[in-house]
């Protein structure tokens, strides 16, 4: 994969990488991206705020950072396995990087900023556009979505192949709820609607 393109750089790491201090939960961190010429993508750096200060020469070729809040693991026998969810499909989506999902990748996670389970936290400008980097508020995993530049007179039709994916990982589900219904993507339960939350994501547009 080409620097640039859709990434997804799994969870946040546990101690700083240049003082190996362990992170206590709900401290503020940096978070920064480096390039990996190995893999031809991303790398994820986690400092505490002194190990930024003093990282010198390590930071020199960082590609985006910003300020997070470190939360600690989470049990996992606490962690009840579900249908597919929307930030599912977005890892998926991501994962196996076909061009025709380009666009509902990017409506997908304008939909999850909508409904705070992302948050943007930077964009750079590349070669084939904007890349927007998003991380995950609870998980701590980042994603690197290029902008698509959808059309507003497209917004909806993606919004509807969005939906329509997450209604056909439902009804393959044997235990899901019954097909006819709405996929349940919303994550709480003071959420508007699915509907609600994809008409509200639309992006803005270069004219």
């Amino acid at each position: 994969m080409a620097f640039g393109e859709s990434w997804h750089i799994r969870t946040r790491s546990h101690t700083c990488v240049q003082s190996g201090k362990v992170f206590v939960d709900q401290e503020m961190i940096i978070a920064a991206l480096f390039p990996d010429p190995e893999s031809s993508g991303w790398l994820r750096r986690d400092f505490s705020l002194e190990g930024w200060k003093n990282c010198g020469e390590l930071g020199q070729d960082c590609f985006s950072h910003w300020k997070t809040v470190y939360k600690a693991p989470v049990s996992q026998d606490k962690v009840q396995v579900t249908k597919e969810s929307p930030i599912d499909l977005l890892r998926r989506l991501v994962l196996e990087e076909e061009e025709h999902t380009e666009k509902i990748r990017f409506i997908l996670a304008v939909m999850l900023e909508r409904q705070k389970v992302l948050v943007e936290t930077d964009t750079q400008t590349i070669p084939s556009g904007i890349l927007r980097v998003y991380e995950h508020r609870k998980e701590g995993d980042v994603f690197l979505i290029r902008d698509p530049n959808v059309a507003l007179d497209m917004v909806e039709e993606v919004q509807r192949e969005v939906l329509a994916l997450l209604v056909q990982q439902q009804t393959s589900n044997q235990q899901g709820p019954n097909p006819e219904e709405s996929p349940e993507i919303t994550q709480n339960s003071d959420s508007p609607s699915d509907e609600t939350h994809l008409k509200e994501a639309s992006p803005t547009t270069n004219e």
